[in-house]
């Protein structure tokens, strides 16, 4: 396993994203097509939508690349897994607001990703965290692997804003 990201991600709005050289993506193109699987969208080539329950300051997040599907860690009160497939050489995490990014180094092949949170209600609770605060209890765990494309599935599913997302999901709205 090699650690690609670990620390403090800043979001607006709720987001982070995984980008290859692919077009921006819409939050409803993004979930398109994944069946009541909202938090990562993956509906957009190229391109992972990320969602936080913190709406704007900085979360937790750690992204992972595995040899193989890794451990369901069932500690994470949400986890869904989705296809990636990167359209470039490049492929980075990045804020909202491309202040500041991470290259992943990841080959254009297939993936599978799983993405684990903790803490997101807290986080929609608290809104707004400001530079000089602590840090809250909203954490992000991005695990990718090679696997073939697969149907975006829900693992876990515990709070009431991570439900609210795969409502969205199941039916968004164009």
């Amino acid at each position: 396993m090699r650690v690609l990201v670990s620390g403090e991600v800043q979001v607006d709005y709720g987001q982070i994203f995984v980008e290859s050289g692919g077009d921006e993506c819409d939050l409803h193109d993004a979930f398109a097509g994944q069946e009541g699987v909202g938090l990562c969208g993956g509906g957009t080539d190229g391109t992972l939508f990320l969602l936080t329950g913190l709406r704007i300051g900085g979360v937790g997040f750690t992204a992972e690349l595995h040899d193989s599907r890794p451990v369901l860690d069932e500690t994470w009160e949400e986890i869904v897994e989705v296809p990636f497939r990167p359209v470039s050489e490049e492929t980075k995490l990045r804020q909202w607001n491309w202040k500041k990014w991470w290259e992943l180094g990841l080959e254009v092949r297939d993936y599978r990703v799983r993405y684990s949170a903790t803490g997101m209600d807290a986080g929609r609770s608290k809104n707004v965290r400001e530079d000089d605060e602590s840090q809250t209890d909203d954490r992000y765990l991005l695990q990718f692997w090679p696997a073939p494309p697969e149907p975006a599935r829900l693992l876990k599913q515990t709070g009431s804003t991570a439900a609210s997302w795969h409502d969205f999901a199941t039916s968004p709205v164009g």
